[in-house]
């Protein structure tokens, strides 16, 4: 049986997709209960997801068959019940142009009662269900269309005793923080008043873009909150097929190497670049939060996957789908063979599975996806985007921020463990003729000098997205994530140092490293290191040295134009080639 509910709006699929294949979302709005899943592997490398739950008054046993969905098109799913008044339930969603600029909507509600019971409740049900879709579907694209500032008009949460006014007092020691940048009643807000779906992996990024503040604001106010502990921090080992934090640690050194994905029935390794992500949640005393999901497997948990089709052993089909150029993977749920390729737009390669994974198949029509199973069981076959998204905080850039280096300074890796990076600019400076300052000035007047400059640094380091890894005599060492705000903190150290009446040596270079810990605080090792320090021990005083890669690097590129740039080379100690360097000769 099925009932059918269509509208048109103005928007164009692009832009309702979106929020409309929100289904973890639009269940919370909905109220229907979080739920988890028993998943036992199969012997043939598929994965049956069980699940248990009340609704309505009836208690519920059911089999979560995989979401299907072509993105920007169509999702559908269904649940297979042995206990209940239902055989099958489950919504089905068609999106499509309507010609004008805008967007037909269809939804569906599909079901297959068991009982006389279930054939009356399911009518109801579905009459019931089809004014609840629609109320929130109406402010799901008023949303999308900025007429109002959150998705849904929700109930208030239920708190525990007290958890306003404790809000209220750690939102003002949030404020308090030189890391709260203001932020410490949106936050709060946003404790106490959000869905539950933002809040159990609340990511900075995501936060700072609806919160419209840079990223680094948001960031940083999150950690403040940790400190305060208005927020909890949750070290997210990410699941490299599906994702998702299969594995949450509250501090990098209980941070595993690797994690087995129940999901994907699949063991998978730390990558502290890709798959290592720093999110929050709300501390229990202020907003616990339910465990489970409200939709466990819905398009947007993996919105990398641009198509997954559950196709019965032996079928045949094909979908109408123009994918972009662009990097691609080629797989199958269930553990197996996957195709790794390149697609420069124009006809895309079909899919075939089968027990061992799955092929590509040669292209077809353009427009046209052709899918085929011949595993000899149901799976579920997938087209996914290998890139991964930016709004995962990752560990890299984490530890590259002087917020994190001062709130967390215990955080470290375990004894004896180690992380690899493939890129961080790390700056080193040094104060020329410091032994000399002393002599002229003074030992206290020195003394204060040099502290002053530490402070100078550190404040421009932070201003530029950066960390103090540490302090070597009178030498800073700093970390960025990126090659062109180490320049950019360079040449503010030197324009602002002449005012202290010292003359500053700067080295610049990126490159791979290792995190380690040392010295009971998390530091970098490696030639990457060695060669900024040496850079840095080429530097005149007044000066900046930038190896060559980072004086090649596009976005530094920019900031060189209009500045005195000689290039140089140097045999240098540890290095069995000479090394080249550009020299940036600044002021008159």
């Amino acid at each position: 049986m099925r009932r059918t509910w269509t509208w048109t709006f103005d928007l164009p699929p692009a832009d309702l997709w979106p929020v409309l294949a929100d289904t973890n979302r639009f269940n919370e709005a909905m109220g229907l209960p979080p739920y988890v899943l028993e998943e036992t592997p199969q012997p043939n490398g598929t994965v049956l997801r069980r699940g248990k739950g009340k609704a309505a008054g009836f208690t519920l046993e059911w089999e979560e068959k995989p979401y299907e969905w072509i993105e920007g098109r169509h999702f559908r799913q269904a649940r297979e019940f042995t206990r209940g008044p239902f055989r099958r339930f489950g919504p089905i969603f068609d999106l499509e142009p309507d010609g004008k600029g805008g967007s037909k909507v269809s939804y569906a509600l599909e079901y297959e009662p068991l009982t006389l019971t279930g054939r009356l409740f399911g009518a109801r049900l579905a009459k019931q269900a089809g004014g609840v879709v629609e109320k929130r579907i109406l402010e799901a694209v008023s949303f999308a269309k900025g007429e109002r500032t959150t998705w849904f008009d929700l109930a208030p949460p239920d708190l525990p005793e007290g958890a306003r006014e404790r809000a209220a007092a750690l939102a003002a020691e949030v404020d308090r923080s030189p890391y709260g940048n203001g932020l410490g009643r949106p936050l709060a807000d946003l404790v106490l008043g959000g869905m539950a779906t933002d809040l159990v992996h609340l990511k900075p990024k995501k936060l700072a873009v609806d919160l419209k503040v840079p990223q680094r604001a948001a960031i940083e106010a999150c950690l403040a909150g940790t400190r305060a502990g208005l927020l909890t921090m949750k070290w997210d080992l990410l699941c490299t097929n599906c994702r998702g934090a299969k594995l949450t640690a509250s501090a990098l050194s209980e941070l595993p190497r690797g994690a087995h994905c129940p999901s994907c029935n699949i063991d998978y390794d730390r990558d502290f670049e890709k798959n290592v992500e720093l999110s929050f949640a709300p501390a229990p005393a202020v907003r616990p939060l339910g465990v489970g999901g409200f939709c466990l497997s819905g398009p947007m948990a993996t919105p990398h996957v641009a198509v997954q089709l559950l196709l019965a052993p032996g079928e045949k089909r094909s979908i109408a789908l123009d994918l972009p150029a662009g990097s691609y993977r080629l797989r199958t749920l269930h553990p197996g063979a996957f195709v790794d390729l390149e697609h420069r737009g124009g006809a895309f390669p079909g899919v075939r599975a089968t027990d061992k994974g799955v092929e590509a198949l040669p292209p077809g029509q353009a427009g046209t996806i052709a899918f085929m199973n011949d595993a000899g069981f149901e799976l579920a076959a997938l087209i996914e985007d290998r890139t991964w998204t930016r709004e995962a905080l990752t560990a890299p850039e984490v530890i590259s921020l002087q917020a994190f280096r001062d709130l967390f300074a215990e955080a470290t890796l375990r004894p004896g463990d180690e992380a690899g990076v493939s890129q961080v600019a790390l700056l080193f400076s040094d104060l020329q003729g410091s032994t000399a300052l002393y002599e002229r000035v003074g030992d206290a007047k020195a003394f204060n000098m040099v502290r002053e400059h530490f402070a100078l640094l550190a404040s421009i380091v932070r201003d530029h997205d950066g960390a103090v890894v540490k302090t070597i005599g009178d030498a800073v060492m700093a970390s960025f994530g990126d090659p062109a705000h180490a320049v950019k903190a360079a040449l503010a150290m030197q324009a602002r140092i002449v005012d202290h009446d010292l003359v500053l040596k700067l080295g610049v270079h990126a490159g791979p490293s290792v995190v380690v810990t040392l010295n009971d605080r998390l530091d970098y090792f490696g030639s990457t290191v060695n060669m900024a320090a040496r850079l840095q021990g080429q530097s005149a005083g007044g000066d900046i040295v930038l190896s060559r890669g980072v004086a090649d690097d596009p976005a530094v590129q920019p900031l060189l134009a209009g500045l005195k740039a000689g290039e140089e080379s140097v045999a240098l100690k540890g290095f069995s080639d000479p090394i080249r360097f550009v020299r940036l000769t600044l002021g008159a």
